[in-house]
């Protein structure tokens, strides 16, 4: 049976109830009585009525505070489908407060900036990531325009023309965004902020290593291809000569080739598939090789000492050798003849320590906080004397960052530098 049937059904009893109450009491106590009984009995009933009404009403006036009735007749079902009702509103509404809780925690962890607006670019909230794209605070910013807190030509332009299908390029804050408003719902808009400050940069690194790895392999190949040139036009050249050319067209060749080996070192050791080689490395025969080699570059030219008091270390042998070996070939080339070269392995309380201290040209210090970057050099014509690549101390850097290690850097021109690697104590094996 459907609840208004029900509902229908009930109260006709019950007036038809009171009509036989009526007449029988008419019959039995006399026609007035009856009517006065009657007329009782419906004015209770239009009470009980209005009495529930007035309870419905305080109820939907303050639903959250007040408690629903049980109810008579009829009422008790309309009171127990506004309980349901209620119940499944509540539901809901939980319902929707955790998936907007969800959403705005997925917004936090966006790494776009999100900036939802009104239909007069009022800010009405935006995430962490925008607020560090565009220095907003959803705390002290919110109710005001946006215009007003991006404050740049390119932006202002972008809203002023209104052409949103295209995405604006802007920078902001030291950063290069890319910034796209979406208009939705008719009276709101988002804008959608992307940081590419890394990838340009990463760009901009991959242009200068091609332009720079160019320039290095050109003059080489100028050099071969201007001998090999002479060689074919003057077929009767002195032996001399030609030995002479075969001589420095070798020594082109062996500088490209050591430009191509520290290419593909550095490309092997920024390779995420490249894992770390973990072995025991046997620091003092390790050291004790290096020195024999840098003897024999310095061909008695400087004054190289050594000190080992340290520790052996796990870490892969083949690039800690590498590294270190690049220390001590730059201290050679750039420390005149005569001078002293020190190289020592201590341990110390924050884990085993390798340097190298020379009494050479020196660096400036506007020149230290560079001297890692891929062809980075100094002295550009001192470095092509002593057949560096420029390659070297990026090599350094990648092996010291695989091995938790850092590269600490002490120069004055003119006196000398000290080349310093500080390794974690964890790798160090106990004797």
């Amino acid at each position: 049976m459907s609840p208004r049937l029900v509902f229908w059904v009930s109260s006709s009893i019950r007036a038809l109830l009171i009509i036989i109450a009526t007449g029988i009491a008419a019959y039995l106590w006399g026609a007035v009585t009856g009517l006065l009984l009657g007329f009782i009995a419906m004015s209770g009933l239009v009470l009980l009525q209005l009495f529930y009404l007035q309870r419905l009403a305080d109820w939907l006036d303050n639903p959250a505070s007040s408690r629903l009735p049980d109810g008579w007749g009829a009422w008790t079902d309309i009171f127990s489908r506004l309980y349901k009702s209620r119940r499944g509103d509540e539901k809901n509404q939980a319902e929707l407060t955790e998936w907007l809780a969800r959403f705005r925690q997925a917004m936090t962890l966006l790494p776009d900036g999100v900036v939802i607006m009104d239909d007069v670019l009022f800010l009405e909230w935006c995430n962490p990531a925008a607020e560090s794209h565009l220095g907003l605070s959803l705390a002290k910013d919110k109710g005001m325009r946006v215009t007003n807190l991006v404050r740049t030509p390119e932006f202002m332009d972008y809203i002023i023309l209104g052409r949103y299908e295209t995405p604006l390029t802007l920078s902001f804050r030291d950063r290069k965004l890319i910034a796209h408003i979406i208009p939705f719902e008719n009276r709101r808009q988002i804008l959608v902020t992307h940081d590419i400050t890394e990838s340009e940069r990463i760009d901009m690194m991959r242009r200068d290593f091609i332009a720079n790895a160019s320039h290095e392999l050109r003059t080489p190949l100028t050099v071969i291809n201007g001998f090999l040139e002479i060689a074919s036009l003057q077929p009767d050249l002195d032996i001399t000569i030609r030995h002479s050319h075969l001589k420095l067209m070798t020594e082109q060749g062996e500088r490209m080739q050591r430009l191509v080996e520290d290419m593909l070192t550095l490309t092997r050791l920024e390779s995420m598939d490249h894992l770390l080689r973990v072995e025991t490395v046997d620091m003092r025969g390790l050291l004790e090789q290096i020195l024999q080699e840098a003897e024999a570059l310095s061909a008695g030219r400087h004054q190289i000492t050594l000190e080992i008091d340290g520790p052996d270390i796990r870490g892969s042998k083949d690039e800690i050798r590498s590294a270190l070996t690049n220390l001590v070939t730059n201290a050679i080339r750039y420390t005149p003849e005569e001078g002293k070269i020190h190289i020592s392995w201590i341990n110390t309380p924050h884990g085993a320590k390798f340097s190298v201290t020379d009494n050479g040209i020196g660096i400036s210090p506007e020149h230290i906080s560079r001297l890692t970057e891929r062809f980075y050099r100094v002295d550009k014509s001192r470095s092509r004397e002593t057949q560096g690549t420029g390659l070297g101390l990026a090599i350094v850097k990648h092996v010291l960052l695989r091995h938790k290690a850092q590269l600490l850097i002490d120069s004055t021109p003119g006196v000398g530098s000290k080349f310093t690697v500080q390794f974690p104590a964890n790798i160090a094996i106990e004797e």
